[in-house]
């Protein structure tokens, strides 16, 4: 039996018959579709969603690159079992899709791209946005989709749509190879008509697996940790993905092992539990990264180890530091050459706590003791950074976010990218539930905030979701509060106004660069940005776009503010101007090194001295080998 489709038909009917599977329960994969239409997809993927939207839902975005990171928060707040597919037309509109699959990429997160394309055919070229290539007639725009995503394919015949469309199902499902898929789609190939066999549009179901660790692994890891006198659990996005908190917690208490957490990792433990100890690395506690100099066994769960973690090769300092890399994916297993436990997270951490009770193993108690004290006076200088004495001025960045964190509960989201707002969210934020702590930081994405918090509504429409957002965030990527408005998306934009690119600014004090070029603020007549602020009303622009907006000037206006958003049932924005730019945290100082690069050769004062501490940190970077 055979029926006869446009290949984009039968494309959205094979979507709307993929399913997911793990631990018994069963969802659709590709649950609806974003799009923007142009001559590249009208025709095709457009009269499809049309045809069969019963099946499919669709939602239109504003900017291409912000469907993407809307698709990206729902898969990650779906556990990577369910996400959005994203169609574009071809050119600018495909390639908008850049950016958003590297951050899908890196963060090792499903969505699917269906980039329009040009004629297979080639009877109508160069047609409008069409990229000539002399010395290569099969090259488009599109092909800057491959090296971002981890599958890419080019239709250009209606039978190739049944193998592409399996192997991208496959790559989306797999918790190893998961990310950006691409399926470019000539716009005469997706209009074009076939006869396709019945069994192509028949449910799947693709089971994602948890596979436990080879014997001989876990032995090696369980003497590891027996052998170790300070050993030190850093927890990465994997133990999310993996819904391994209980496996960790239970971990954790058996053997007293304290736990750090990577951005990505944030709310593994609960912010109470006695074994967290907070974040680790660059934007890290000092607890935390006390007990990681020290370590002489850091437990990597699911972590990629980035520079941040790290604190680019000098943050595991102790003679003789081991590694020990339970992650699903071999590649990072084998980091910090490492001993791998290759296995999912929630089965490796239940494996090796059964094999540890067998030997009643735990950590020395002068051990818990010294890092529970430790923890204990980080919390308090938490406290202090939060506590504002005279509630009717205006409010520091930390102030901002001790209101928020006095107001939340555990179902609340809180969603940030970039800026300076993740390095005081991942030292000062009390993650309450698994969930809450949504940062990405893989690819430190401006303007992934706001579309992320339209997506991450859609998977849990009951909860608070909380879009943190700074000015220089904001002015890249606003495009999507009209999509929340327009479908009732009651997501709260948190926006704070510090007159420019605050996190920058401060790190280009750091290494010589003086904040050039980083304050929002008129030209002086030496040519730099010097002048007085901008005359930008921020506000008035958010509710141009069809948002509420709560004005707050003070501490006291923050907190009520910031009541009556979290009560609203209609999409709402707090606004509040903190301090200047370079003065906008007030947070503790970084607690581990970042390497960034100083010059070499200069003769301001300013690199000169910058070089110098340059310096004295390299001189402490290792290989672990």
């Amino acid at each position: 039996m055979t029926t006869r489709l446009t290949v984009a038909q039968a494309l959205v009917r094979f979507l709307a018959a993929q399913y997911t599977e793990r631990d018994g329960v069963r969802q659709r994969l590709i649950s609806a579709t974003w799009g923007i239409f142009g001559h590249g997809n009208v025709a095709g993927l457009g009269q499809a969603l049309v045809e069969y939207g019963d099946e499919m839902p669709f939602h239109q975005g504003r900017n291409e690159q912000s469907m993407v990171h809307a698709a990206v928060g729902y898969a990650r707040q779906s556990n990577r079992l369910s996400t959005h597919a994203v169609t574009t037309s071809i050119g600018p509109g495909a390639t908008n899709l850049v950016t958003g699959a590297a951050l899908a990429t890196v963060n090792r997160l499903p969505v699917l791209l269906l980039p329009g394309d040009i004629f297979a055919t080639r009877v109508a070229d160069p047609v409008l946005q069409q990229l000539e290539v002399p010395y290569a007639g099969d090259i488009s725009v599109n092909d800057c989709l491959r090296p971002v995503s981890k599958y890419f394919d080019r239709v250009t015949r209606p039978e190739a749509l049944i193998p592409a469309a399996l192997q991208a199902m496959r790559v989306l499902t797999d918790p190893v190879e998961t990310g950006a898929v691409t399926l470019a789609l000539p716009q005469d190939v997706q209009a074009e008509a076939h006869d396709w066999p019945e069994e192509f549009f028949a449910e799947r179901t693709w089971v994602v697996r948890r596979p436990g660790a080879d014997p001989t692994e876990l032995a090696e890891a369980v003497q590891a940790i027996r052998t170790a006198q300070r050993p030190l659990v850093i927890a990465g996005g994997g133990v999310h993905h993996s819904r391994a908190e209980e496996a960790l917690a239970e971990f954790a208490s058996a053997t007293g092992i304290p736990v750090a957490s990577t951005q990505a990792g944030k709310g593994s433990l609960r912010h109470d539990h006695p074994q967290d100890v907070g974040g680790v690395g660059h934007t890290g506690t000092a607890t935390a990264n006390e007990l990681a100099r020290q370590a002489d066994l850091v437990i990597g769960v699911g972590t990629r180890y980035t520079d941040f973690t790290t604190a680019s090769g000098t943050l595991f300092a102790a003679d003789g530091v081991r590694f020990l890399n339970l992650n699903i994916a071999p590649y990072d297993g084998h980091k910090l050459a490492g001993a791998p436990l290759v296995a999912d997270a929630r089965s490796g951490l239940q494996e090796l706590t059964g094999a540890l009770r067998l030997h009643d193993h735990r950590v020395t108690g002068a051990y818990v003791d010294e890092y529970t004290l430790d923890k204990e006076r980080w919390e308090q200088r938490v406290d202090a950074c939060y506590e504002a004495d005279e509630p009717d001025i205006r409010p520091t960045q930390p102030q901002v976010l001790g209101a928020l964190d006095a107001l939340v509960d555990e179902s609340d989201v809180v969603i940030n990218a970039a800026g300076s707002l993740p390095g005081d969210l991942h030292k000062l934020w009390r993650a309450r539930s698994r969930d809450q702590y949504h940062l990405e930081y893989g690819y430190s994405c401006m303007g992934y905030e706001i579309p992320a918090a339209i997506g991450v509504k859609m998977a849990a429409p009951d909860r608070n979701v909380w879009a943190l957002v700074g000015d220089g965030t904001y002015l890249m990527m606003p495009t999507e509060i009209v999509t929340a408005v327009q479908e009732g998306i009651a997501i709260k934009l948190l926006l704070i106004q510090n007159h420019g690119y605050a996190s920058i600014g401060g790190l280009s004090e750091t290494v010589g660069g003086e904040r050039f070029g980083t304050a929002y603020r008129y030209q002086s007549d030496d040519g730099t940005y010097t002048g007085a602020p901008l005359p930008v009303d921020l506000a008035a622009n958010v509710a141009s776009l069809g948002m509420r907006v709560l004005r707050a000037k003070t501490v006291r206006d923050l907190r009520a503010a910031l009541e009556e958003a979290r009560a609203a049932d209609t999409p709402t924005c707090v606004y509040v101007e903190t301090e200047t730019a370079d003065t906008v945290s007030g947070a503790p100082p970084a607690q581990a090194w970042w390497d960034v690069p100083v010059a070499e050769t200069a003769t301001r004062p300013s690199a000169v001295k910058a070089r110098e501490l340059y310096e004295r940190h390299v001189s402490t970077r290792r290989r672990h080998l």
